[in-house]
Parts: C-alpha cells; structure tokens; sequence
C-alpha cells in the first residue's frame, strides 16, 4: 500500500467541547470515522486516507471528548446510554461542520454509535459500515476487556496508549473498562433501535475477534430494516481495517460506491 500523509488536523468547538478533528475535502457523499473504545484520530493511521483517495469523498474524522487531543471527560463514570448520547454528538459535529448528511464507519464502539446514529437520525445518515459493532454485552467481550485490564495493569499498555491520549490516557482505559465491568452494564443492549434503521448497512467482523461473536452480525442482520450485507472475514480479529487494510478497503469503497 501507498503510504499518505496525515490529515491536516483541528480543533473546533462542539456545544462548546472542544472536539479534535482531521479532514480532507473530496466530492459527493461525505464519510465520518468513529473510532473504538480506546482509539482516536491517530488511531486509524491512513486508512481513511486510503478510503478517500480509492472514493474521491471527504473523509472526516474527530476524537470523542475525553479521547486523543479533544476536551478531557466532563466525567469518567458513564451512563447506561452513553453511546446514544455520543450519536447525539456526532449529529452535533455535523452541523458545526455543515454536513448535512453523510456515511459513517464505525469501529467497535465507534459502530455502535453509527448504528444508533443512523436509527436517531435517518434523515442525517445515507449509509453505515460497522467493524466489530456490539449491540449487547457477551461473555467473549467481558473476558476480552478483563485481559485488556490485566494488560494494562503489568505492561507496557499504558505508555503506547499516552502516545496518542496523553492525560487522557488513564481516564480513556478506565472509562472503557470500569463501565463494561460493571455489574449493571451486563443488561446494555440496544438491539431495540436497530429496526429503526432504514439505511444501507455493511457489517463487518473478524472471524476471530476476541471482544464479539457472531451472534453480534447475526443480530444486527436480522433487525435492521433496511438492506444489509454481511461479512465474517477469516483470520481477522477485532480490527480488520488494520490487519487486513486492502480486502476491507476493496469492499466498503464497493459499498460505499452503490450508495
């Protein structure tokens, strides 16, 4: 692969969080990355990049508060519904960026969102890719965070993830795991929204993905409304777009070019 430049990046004032972006211009239907639970702009190294340069489509990209360069969290301790509000915020982030609609890619967490996003807002989302997307909680996915923990707490975890979080680094973990870890969040599940969702959706997982099974595509499949196309993609674990960056990058700008 090509290697290209970073993005030029930003900071701009989201309902007056200062939100970290990064963008390049391009023409028709503009694509958002959301990143995992742990990433940031950084994060995605130049695989939007890539997305752009194979579409010719803006790409945006910005670090949720609390993440990469963006505003440190209001508060570490996150609501049962705090992905919700986090798609609330990425409708946010569209208006200050005048976009009136666009195509996500949401990784993880990032694809939950997307998936909340585009059930909330199905005037404001023209289509979705997910990568690892959860819509409630497996036992896979508490021992995979609770090695993640283990990690974190005996290796050198921590000084990669201040290369990219700083100050946010601690708080970004431990919002992440201490919420999922939670007795209560056990019961998360937000497959209730997804018959909401009109739009075309590409869903993707690794067929190894240590924080999710199948059963989450499966799920997702069988609920949404609108035309789904599916892809369990062997020999990947949870970031495909990383392990696998030319097979991802040939199916969703095929996606992506049907809409």
């Amino acid at each position: 692969m090509n290697h290209f430049s970073p993005l030029p990046e930003q900071d701009v004032l989201v309902k007056g969080i200062r939100i970290h972006m990064a963008m390049q211009e391009g023409n028709g239907m503009p694509i958002i990355f959301l990143h995992d639970s742990l990433g940031c702009i950084r994060l995605w190294r130049d695989f939007p990049q890539q997305a752009a340069a194979l579409t010719g489509q803006a790409v945006y990209l910005y670090d949720r508060q609390g993440y990469g360069q963006s505003q440190a969290f209001s508060t570490q301790y996150r609501e049962l519904d705090y992905m919700h509000r986090e798609a609330d915020t990425l409708i946010d982030f569209m208006d200050t960026c005048g976009l009136d609609k666009a195509a996500l890619f949401g990784h993880s967490d990032g694809g939950s969102i997307a998936l909340l996003a585009a059930a909330k807002y199905p005037q404001r989302i023209q289509a979705i890719i997910t990568e690892g997307a959860h819509i409630f909680v497996e036992d896979i996915t508490l021992n995979g965070i609770q090695e993640a923990v283990e990690l974190y707490n005996t290796t050198a975890l921590p000084r990669k993830l201040a290369k990219y979080h700083g100050d946010n680094t601690d708080p970004v973990f431990h919002a992440w795991a201490d919420t999922w870890l939670r007795p209560d969040f056990r019961n998360w599940n937000i497959e209730d929204a997804l018959h909401h969702i009109s739009c075309p959706t590409l869903v993707l997982q690794g067929e190894e993905d240590e924080y999710g099974s199948p059963m989450q595509v499966q799920r997702i499949q069988e609920q949404v409304s609108g035309p789904v196309e599916t892809w369990l993609i062997p020999g990947a674990k949870h970031t495909p777009h990383k392990e696998q960056p030319e097979v991802v990058l040939q199916r969703c700008v095929a996606f992506l070019q049907e809409q």
